[in-house]
């Protein structure tokens, strides 16, 4: 049983800095980002404990500047995910017998650090390995990780002090055991969210779990701070243990083990999917049935109605497309314009796009960076190619590229003919949006297309000024979108506000930066213990007349 519960303050969203010309913090991140940019990181596993170095070697190379090495990595091999799951196994019963209080301080602690000391590395790591603008990164790895760490607390405790009414009278009392999950638990995190590589595994370690952590190999130059940060904050050896290893290999022993217990990624659907299939055909190796939870992937809607602001859209499409070079599951990748705004809407993005400053985030002035890999590239420019030769679609602002010296993508809007157009269905994840343009009089009609073009159903987004229209707006795309917003662009979803996650082809739904999302990772033992208990085994009913 849990014990010791004392008060925890309300948590609070960590406020945003602003980074303007002249500020402390600005001039802060920028020396930590010349620092770093002029050191060679050297990044090991992590196993209980201690620093693996395996000799076998990759570069961390920015994808904004891919001729420029910051660092290396040591690539592990199949022996080294054995022993991450032992480790963990091994550190489980002292972990999970850890009170309440002193297991939540250690990420009380972790969240003053990332937003305190290590507020200008994380944010410095964050812009040179994943190419995030200041602004990109103080909101993703400086304050959605404080945030995540902060509210998972208040929400764990919440979770334990839910306990069974018991009259004071009834001769019995009825409590729960909020139990960790029976094994050890697995992480897989994205390059695109520091904060997310943060969370997923802190969020399971929180509810007295042991994790096995395998971030993206895109993402390990910040996550080698993530574990300093962690140890900092007094994290056991063996709870988190990071590895970098090959995703097969590394799938076929996790999932293979039988005290595999539970799963937290964030990916790409198509692994997921495969993931899910894989401990579907291994269920009766294990010793309980694994918790699977997951975020996937997007094909996010701007749902445009005639009564709408142009302005008000045009900002919404700009931002939300093309901060972070789209690379975000929630990023708009497709909106629907109605004819009667058309005009309007596409004059304001063309002439804003041309405002756009594409280059380093070293460069505070740059909105636009480059996209994360030279795949992402090649796959985004063939699309961008596709798109300038068919006769059913029309590149009305950006459509260049250019790799030479990093991974630039420029912003790039489409407008298809045909609301079942490719970049209208597939999920591109860059900076291209793609537009299709309804009769202003086929409001209803456009929001049946909206819900059934993708599998999808993430986020989306509805503007219009006619309360009636949203209502109906609201009601008919009920199911197309987890994280739903009105009259706002679809990304931002802020901890403790608009805790995140999507259903349908976009995951399990269980919202991260929730109590949702911690119920997952626990398993609840009722217990009824009897104080004045029966001697007799007859019942009233049973005495003669």
């Amino acid at each position: 049983m849990e014990k010791g519960f004392y008060h925890v303050p309300q948590a609070i969203n960590e406020p945003i800095k602003g980074y303007a010309p002249g500020s402390a913090e600005r001039a802060e991140v920028q020396a930590a980002y010349d620092k770093m940019w002029n050191e060679t990181l050297n990044i090991p596993m992590v196993i209980n404990g201690k620093r693996i170095e395996t000799g076998k070697t990759m570069r961390v190379l920015p994808p904004h500047d891919h001729q420029h090495n910051v660092g290396s990595f040591h690539f592990g091999e199949a022996k080294h995910v054995h022993e991450a799951i032992q480790a963990s196994l091994d550190a489980k019963e002292a972990w999970e017998n850890m009170s309440w209080a002193n297991r939540s301080a250690i990420f009380l602690k972790a969240a003053d650090l990332v937003a305190g000391p290590y507020r200008a590395r994380i944010n410095a790591a964050t812009m040179i390995q994943q190419s995030k603008t200041i602004f990109q990164a103080e909101i993703d790895s400086a304050c959605e990780l404080a945030d995540f760490l902060r509210f998972n607390v208040q929400y764990a405790t919440e979770i334990y002090a839910e306990q069974p009414y018991t009259h004071s009278h009834s001769g019995l009392w009825n409590r729960v055991d909020y139990r960790p999950l029976e094994g050890f638990t697995f992480a897989i995190t994205p390059f695109n969210f520091t904060a997310i590589a943060g969370n997923l595994p802190t969020s399971m370690a929180m509810m007295g779990n042991t994790v096995v952590w395998k971030p993206s190999l895109s993402q390990l130059y910040s996550a080698h701070l993530l574990m300093e940060i962690f140890e900092e904050a007094g994290i056991p050896p063996g709870v988190i243990n990071m590895i970098i290893t090959d995703p097969q290999e590394t799938a076929d022993i996790v999932f293979g083990h039988p005290d595999f217990a539970g799963l937290h990624y964030t990916g790409s659907t198509t692994v997921f999917q495969n993931i899910w299939k894989t401990i579907g055909n291994n269920i009766t190796k294990y010793r309980t049935y694994p918790r699977i939870v997951g975020e996937t992937g997007g094909k996010d809607f701007v749902m445009v109605h005639r009564t709408a602001k142009v302005q008000q859209v045009v900002t919404a499409l700009i931002r939300g497309a093309f901060e972070f070079q789209g690379q975000k599951c929630s990023a708009a990748s497709r909106a629907y314009i109605p004819s009667n705004l058309w005009e309007a809407v596409k004059t304001g993005l063309v002439n804003t796009m041309a405002e756009l400053n594409m280059g380093s985030p070293r460069d505070f002035e740059n909105f636009i960076t480059a996209v994360i890999h030279e795949g992402a590239f090649d796959k985004l420019a063939k699309y961008i190619d596709q798109a300038k030769a068919d006769s059913n679609a029309e590149i009305i602002a950006g459509g260049n590229y250019d790799k030479s010296k990093g991974y630039f993508i420029e912003p790039t809007v489409i407008v298809a003919k045909d609301p079942k157009y490719v970049t209208m269905e597939e999920e591109l994840f860059g900076p291209v949006l793609t537009i299709y343009v309804y009769p202003e009089d086929e409001y209803e009609e456009t929001l049946k297309l909206v819900d059934e073009t993708s599998p999808y159903a993430l986020t989306g987004a509805l503007f219009s000024e006619d309360r009636y229209a949203l209502e109906v707006g609201e009601r008919a795309l009920r199911n197309a979108a987890g994280n739903f917003y009105i009259n706002d662009k679809p990304t931002g979803a802020v901890v403790g506000q608009q805790p995140f996650g999507g259903a349908r082809a976009s995951g399990t739904n269980d919202k991260a930066g929730s109590k949702q999302n911690l119920y997952r990772w626990v398993s609840p033992r009722l217990i009824k213990e009897t104080l004045l208990t029966p001697e007799h085994y007859g019942y009233p009913f049973l005495a003669k007349d």
